[in-house]
């Protein structure tokens, strides 16, 4: 199992694939409550209720477009390549005109009627790119030294495009008080959304693919729900992991409330917070990377949410001056370097203990069921923190808030996020895939791999002797 390793191309264009996916969708799914409320007027209940409609598509088309992901079959590209490579320009276009309404932005019908479909657009091209990162390194690796190897690459690239996902919203959206403020925005969103595509195409020539997984046969689609519901560590993760999503969407849409209402920012400084979120999480991974080593892959993911939830609750108690903020920030990013780095290979464990169970590679499944359970967690939670700041007394038309405003601001963002974040932790106590036993089924499963690996090769020397 030590002797595993990817080339570097191949970190490198999973960093690329995860920033360019990353960078939009962030910037889409922070900013575009925050743009569509304060920026174009839509009502607080109208943006929440767009929400609200929008997770009924948000839950249905993941599992969707993994089941559809997991039959595709083409010898010359694999099977996830073609999404990459296809549909990037299309993802492009689609996160440029998340910003440019086409109907009257005072009618208040109409500009709900527009986000609710630029959130559908949107989302499902994601959604096919996003299932595809999301589970890409169970397959590009099988050893969890390895996987956190990769992901330390993907996490280091991909914080990168964090960081600019956020400061960009703030700078250009909350911090620009210039009269070309909205133009200027357009501007560099459409950058965002030209650059990004072009990052994804790039990427998908260098990306590591098992094209022998296309040799399987499939199961068929009631019988695949059903493996994946019977696969315990998958229901305790979801559960985590619901909750996890909860707290993060929360953050990210309440943070331009925060740093505009709450600290009153403006300018360079509203980059700061975040800048030091993503600071700790780059600073951090190394640390993480070690602890992954040391403890193994559930105690390390436990301790980053344990850590980020307090120091959300910290954050609530003190985070109402920047100069105590910056401490709540500090550790939130430590917190969220943990998370980052060992998400996806929790997810990755799981889906090898599901191949020791079926015999088959069902990454994409299992991307489309855990987003059929935690994307509604999405569309909740904006709605959640929508309704907490209009029943506190939030006025969008008001450039100061009163003390009950900023109390439901900082209710939305910090005292839920916390409370969602320490149960998440919590679950993760029950979480089995750990210890000498696994790491020895999964020493077998290497095995299982270099086998289908050698039959994958002498079924395409065969074709080519036929052709």
């Amino acid at each position: 199992m030590s002797t595993e390793k990817l080339t570097l191309k191949s970190k490198f264009a999973f960093g690329g694939l995860g920033a360019g996916i990353g960078l939009p969708s962030q910037i889409a799914f922070s900013a575009l409550t925050f743009f569509y409320n304060t920026t174009l007027g839509l009502s607080e209940e109208l943006a929440g209720i767009a929400w609200l409609i929008f997770s009924i598509w948000n839950a249905i088309n993941d599992p969707l477009f993994g089941f559809i992901e997991e039959r595709t079959k083409s010898e010359k590209y694999g099977r996830r390549i073609p999404y990459i490579r296809f549909g990037a320009p299309l993802y492009g276009i689609a996160f440029v005109f998340c910003w440019i309404p086409l109907v009257e932005i005072n009618n208040q019908l109409a500009l709900f009627f527009n986000l609710t479909i630029v959130l559908f657009v949107f989302d499902t091209l994601f959604t096919i790119l996003g299932l595809i990162n999301f589970t890409l390194p169970a397959e590009m690796a099988i050893t969890a030294k390895e996987r956190a190897n990769l992901l330390v690459y993907g996490a280091a690239i991909s914080s990168i495009s964090y960081v600019i996902a956020f400061i960009l919203p703030l700078l250009f959206l909350t911090g620009n008080e210039s009269p070309t403020a909205t133009i200027e925005f357009l501007v560099v969103m459409i950058a965002v959304g030209i650059i990004c595509a072009l990052i994804l195409f790039v990427s998908s020539f260098y990306l590591k693919e098992n094209k022998y997984t296309q040799m399987e046969e499939t199961l068929p689609v009631i019988k695949g729900i059903v493996e994946t519901f019977k696969n315990t560590p998958f229901l305790i993760y979801e559960v985590s992991n619901f909750s996890f999503t909860f707290a993060q969407t929360i953050l990210t849409t309440a943070i331009f409330y925060y740093v505009t209402y709450v600290l009153i920012l403006t300018g360079f400084m509203t980059t700061l917070p975040l800048l030091l979120v993503f600071v700790m999480i780059f600073v951090f991974f190394a640390v993480y990377n070690k602890l992954v080593g040391k403890y193994g892959v559930k105690k390390t993911y436990i301790l980053a949410l344990l850590w980020s939830g307090v120091s959300f609750l910290l954050t609530f108690l003190v985070g109402w001056m920047i100069n105590f903020a910056i401490i709540g920030f500090i550790l939130i990013g430590i917190g969220f370097s943990g998370f980052m780095l060992t998400n996806q290979v929790v997810i990755a464990d799981i889906v090898d203990y599901d191949e020791t169970r079926t015999g088959k590679r069902r990454e994409t499944t299992y991307s489309g069921i855990n987003a059929l359970i935690t994307k509604p967690a999405i569309s909740i939670a904006n709605w959640l923190f929508l309704l907490i700041i209009s029943n506190f007394g939030f006025d969008s038309s008001q450039t100061i808030q009163t003390f009950s405003a900023q109390m439901g601001i900082m209710i939305g963002f910090s005292l839920i996020p916390a409370i969602f974040l320490i149960f998440s932790s919590i679950v993760m106590l029950f979480y089995p895939l750990d210890g000498p036993k696994w790491l020895a089924k999964k020493a077998e499963l290497i095995k299982i791999h270099e086998k289908k690996e050698l039959d994958y090769i002498k079924y395409v020397e065969e074709r080519k002797k036929l052709g």
